[in-house]
């Protein structure tokens, strides 16, 4: 290693820079710089920095808090600088410990760093993480000097936790806005299932504004067109992905725009765009999208094609895609096709069925009238993932078939599972109705206000 010191600091840095995701190097590199001490103290500033950053922002952000507690027995607070303090209070917002990041508030305040605007922002950021709300509020109007990245955290912060009401009272006071302000809001709104205000101020961001959208900001728009059903919209966001090239760019705005065609039913625009992502640039998300989106149209041939043309590209299926095709083959009705794909899934890939897979089986053979292969797979569910909702599909399935004898063993497996519920009663007593049997349905119903069982109260529009 060369001698002259500035070269020196450069050489580690550069190897700091190149190894920053491996954590055992950092480490070796840590302790080397334990045991050999380096004189220069900006220099050394400069390399526990870096080391603190890469443990701040990697996997493990608790070891740039011991590595900080280890430094202060060798040199002062005042020794360490803006970065140091940024980084370590990032840490503790990873860490999600607001009682290590209000520690660490206090000495950067104590060391002269309360009007450092770099500092201060990162306290705001770890208090808003950690949803110390009251607390990010307080220091970022204490603030005398605020940047954009300040006013950033603040809505993006108060956004996570629904707070979307101040976030937009903090926005539209804002002396200046940028991409990540709008795009804040925007995914805020769509969070909080408020999608007409989403859209409404994406259209102003763009039409009125003039500020492009980054693949972010698609990213956060396609839950909100989805969920309102506009194709219209969903076709001019396309439009203007593939005009700006963010289609072309990032993946996942594809595969979001293949689950935004499809959930506005038009599935042929969503096998379009598919069939225009090149197949190198395909992957299992895309794959589970189309997949979904056949299912939800009910096209089960169609998804089990689109399946069998995954598994020859070498794409490897997972729980959700496993699902999907279930679905689209319970939908369709396509019950011995379900029943082969679910065991090739089980015994040939080896993906462990959970409770959302087991529930999609059964509804399939209980939509079908299959009910006794249904109950016995109900049976089959481990202890440790079985819920009451597979019984409730399954005693569903035995009203609409009228199977009084199989749905009286159902109600008994659910009351030993929960009672409270008074969906349950009634439909056994609903069961019991059609069958002729007046005595038991009136008793299931004196029974159900005996354990004072709850009813969801009917809605009328009208």
């Amino acid at each position: 290693m060369s001698r002259d010191p500035k070269t020196s600091c450069h050489y580690i840095l550069s190897l700091l820079h190149r190894h920053q995701h491996r954590r055992r190097t950092i480490q070796q590199f840590h302790s080397h710089f334990l045991v050999h001490k380096i004189e220069n103290s900006n220099i050394i500033l400069t390399v526990w920095n870096s080391i603190i950053k890469h443990y701040s922002l990697g996997t493990f952000p608790h070891e740039a808090i011991f590595l900080f507690k280890h430094l202060m027995y060798q040199f002062k607070p005042v020794f360490f600088d803006s970065f140091t303090y940024s980084y370590l209070i990032k840490a503790s917002a990873n860490l999600k410990r607001p009682r290590i990041g209000n520690q660490l508030h206090c000495l950067s305040i104590k060391v002269g760093f309360d009007y450092h605007v770099y500092v201060q922002t990162a306290v705001v950021n770890m208090y808003v993480e950690c949803g110390s709300l009251v607390e990010a509020k307080k220091v970022f109007d204490e603030m005398s000097e605020r940047n954009l990245v300040t006013w950033n955290v603040l809505i993006t912060g108060f956004c996570k936790w629904g707070e979307i009401d101040f976030a937009r009272a903090v926005f539209d006071v804002m002396p200046e806005k940028n991409v990540v302000s709008w795009t804040g809001l925007i995914d805020g709104y769509t969070r909080m299932n408020q999608f007409n205000e989403a859209l409404a101020l994406f259209r102003r961001m763009v039409v009125l504004e003039g500020i492009k959208p980054t693949e972010v900001t698609l990213l956060a728009i396609y839950p909100a067109i989805w969920n309102i059903r506009c194709l219209e919209f969903c076709q001019m966001v396309h439009a203007y992905g593939e005009k700006s090239g963010l289609n072309a760019f990032d993946i996942r705005v594809m595969n979001c725009l293949i689950d935004a065609y499809a959930k506005c039913g038009s599935i042929d625009c969503a096998q379009r765009v598919f069939e225009d992502i090149l197949d190198e640039r395909r992957n299992l998300v895309s794959w589970t999208s189309m997949i979904s989106g056949f299912a939800m149209h009910g096209m089960a041939k169609e998804a089990s094609y689109c399946y069998k043309r995954m598994e020859d590209a070498g794409v490897k299926p997972n729980r959700i895609t496993f699902l999907s095709v279930l679905n689209a083959c319970s939908h369709s009705g396509l019950v011995d096709e379900g029943l082969d794909f679910f065991r090739k899934i089980v015994d040939k890939r080896g993906i462990a069925p959970d409770i959302k897979h087991y529930g999609s089986l059964i509804d399939m053979l209980g939509r079908a009238g299959r009910l006794e292969e249904a109950e016995k797979i109900a049976l089959e569910i481990p202890v440790e993932i079985g819920n009451v909702v597979v019984w409730r599909t399954l005693l569903g399935a035995c009203s609409f078939h009228g199977n009084v004898e199989m749905g009286e063993r159902i109600i008994n497996k659910i009351m030993e599972l929960e009672k409270e519920y008074g969906g349950d009663y009634v439909l056994l007593s609903n069961i019991f109705a059609g069958a002729g049997r007046y005595v038991d349905s009136e008793r299931m119903r004196s029974l159900m206000d005996k354990r004072n069982a709850s009813k969801v109260p009917g809605l009328s529009l009208l």
